[in-house]
């Protein structure tokens, strides 16, 4: 039997269910226009009759024969006289519109409440807007708030939620600290535990405070509608960004602000860092990194300096190259990293001198992600190896043209045991969780126009992509699909998302099986040798093939499939 279509109004999902809805509240909207008068006059009647019988309920029955007497004779009296009929009915439509319109009470300003607390601000705000030498100043003891205060709005619990600050010309508003010492102020008197915004408009001397709703926490890794290149670091507020994202937010669909950062060889920030405390979610951000980058077919490489074995999940998937958390076989790995991105260079200048495209194993994108290096770093000092983090040093400068990104996640406590070429590499910046706002500045080289909050979800913090402004940031929930304790949901959502189990490793279930040879080869052919000087001929016969085995995984997860 042949299955029927569905209906279009299903077929077409929730944008034909939403245009129905908008047409139904337009015709609604309109039609109330219309019948506005007859609703005024219907109510009214409405009213005039529960009037006459409360007053009829109430008359004793001796006094209703007489009252009754006394109506029938009017009636009559305004039926003989002329016009009397039509009289009778605009008196009474003029008496029901009267009875029957809107007496809600217009608020006018603000209750006395919200003038006290309007008040106590203007008063804690004289000493940093006024100075002696001021004849008639803006701000001072005693003065009128309502001459410095306007567009105010308040919560139901009496708190304001929008105002705007008129303040004199001679307040240092160009200078950091300045606006630092208002905006805690103004912080700690209007309600802490609230983020708030602070837009400064030093052309109209005007400071404008809105406080802003939180940012989701209900959306998930998925599958994000991006191009190759592009990955989303998590999402905003709507006014920061001028784009949207379609996505699931606790099953619902929805469309959301994403923070997007571009990455490759016409990347101005090819390389981040991400900076939080234990639990702040930077190894989530990690994870959603290397899901998204395995979406779009590149290759992962993995470096885990904590050891708690938050990566295995992606151990032995298609695609990811190795997942490492000791320090040898990190120092293997990124030294392989090193050559992989020599060998990329060298193979793609080649083809450019030969007037070919570059090979499609140097254009495939390598994405080296290292959480928490510096303890591997520490531990192989105290061995008394080399730091693994000397390698860094190729894949950061020279990655963009090589198509190599990296990403370093590390804890605050640990900052200064990153080398400088990290810091230097390193454009695109994250900080999660809860910190001070002079670490946020410190890290992204930019103070936030928001006030951080004590208490923050997982996940959540700030970004900065280069030289452009500071984004509230919160990434998608991709917890690690092994921990009992995170939502069944979003465990359940990276488990789908995870590439299939590569082939064994020919080296036993200890290895881990790479998806292309660790080795750097030659290079290509010569092509144009005569174009060429002996000089750059001699620079590449310098470069040999030089076999390296795979490295041992180190961590304390089974590997294979």
């Amino acid at each position: 039997m042949a299955r029927r279509p569905l209906p279009r109004i299903l077929s077409n999902g929730t944008t034909s269910l939403a245009r129905g809805r908008d047409l139904a509240r337009t015709a609604a909207d309109s039609a109330t226009d219309v019948f506005h008068p007859l609703l005024v006059i219907g109510r009214g009647l409405r009213v005039l009759a529960s009037a006459g019988r409360r007053k009829w309920a109430g008359t004793p029955k001796d006094k209703r024969g007489p009252a009754l007497f006394l109506g029938a004779a009017c009636v009559l009296v305004l039926a003989l006289v002329p016009y009397g009929p039509l009289l009778t009915l605009v008196t009474l439509m003029a008496a029901a519109a009267w009875h029957g319109r809107d007496r809600t009470p217009v608020r006018t300003g603000p209750s006395e409440a919200e003038t006290e607390r309007l008040g106590a601000l203007y008063e804690a705000l004289v000493p940093y807007f006024s100075i002696p030498e001021d004849p008639n100043p803006l701000f001072a003891h005693g003065g009128e708030w309502d001459t410095a205060f306007s567009g105010y709005a308040f919560d139901e619990a009496g708190r304001i939620t929008r105002l705007r600050i008129r303040y004199p010309a001679y307040f240092t508003d160009g200078e950091a600290a300045s606006r630092a010492r208002i905006e805690t102020l103004l912080h700690a008197k209007s309600g802490r535990g609230r983020e708030y915004l602070f837009d400064w408009d030093e052309e109209g001397n005007q400071l404008d405070l809105t406080v802003l709703a939180p940012l989701p926490t209900g959306i998930a890794a998925q599958p994000f509608v991006t191009s190759p290149g592009e990955t989303v670091l998590g999402f905003t507020d709507a006014t920061a960004v001028q784009r949207t994202l379609p996505v699931l937010e606790d099953g619902e669909p929805r469309d959301a602000p994403p923070v997007i950062w571009r990455t490759g060889p016409r990347s101005t920030e090819p390389h981040l860092l991400a900076v939080g405390r234990p639990g702040s979610g930077a190894s989530s951000l990690l994870r959603s990194i290397a899901l998204q980058a395995l979406h779009h077919g590149g290759e992962v490489l993995i470096v885990e300096g904590g050891g708690s074995g938050e990566f295995a999940c992606l151990s032995g998937r298609t695609g990811v190259l190795a997942v490492e958390c000791g320090p040898a076989g990190a120092l293997a790995t990124l030294e392989w990293a090193a050559r992989e991105t020599e060998r990329r260079l060298i193979a793609a200048h080649r083809a450019r001198e030969a007037g070919r495209p570059a090979p499609e194993d140097t254009r495939r994108p390598l994405w080296i992600l290292l959480d928490r290096p510096s303890v591997l770093a520490h531990l192989a000092t105290a061995e008394g190896g080399p730091d693994p983090l000397v390698h860094l040093q190729v894949p950061l400068r020279h990655g963009r043209a090589a198509h190599v990104t990296v990403v370093v996640a590390e804890q605050f406590d640990h900052l200064e045991l990153l080398n400088d070429a990290v810091w230097q590499h390193t454009r695109a910046r994250v900080v999660l969780g809860p910190a001070a706002a002079q670490q946020i500045t410190d890290v992204l080289g930019l103070a936030p126009n928001t006030t951080p909050t004590a208490q923050v979800p997982p996940g959540r913090g700030y970004a900065r992509l280069g030289s452009g402004p500071v984004h509230r940031l919160q990434v998608p929930a991709t917890p690690d699909p092994y921990d009992d304790a995170a939502h069944p949901g979003h465990r359940q959502a990276v488990q789908e998302l995870l590439p299939g189990r590569q082939l064994p490793s020919p080296g036993g279930p200890g290895r881990v099986a790479l998806a292309k040879p660790l080795h750097i080869v030659h290079p290509p052919a010569r092509a144009q040798e005569d174009s060429l000087d002996d000089e750059e001929f001699e620079a590449y016969d310098d470069i040999e093939e030089v076999p390296a085995e795979t490295p041992p995984a180190r961590g304390p997860w089974p590997v294979g499939p």
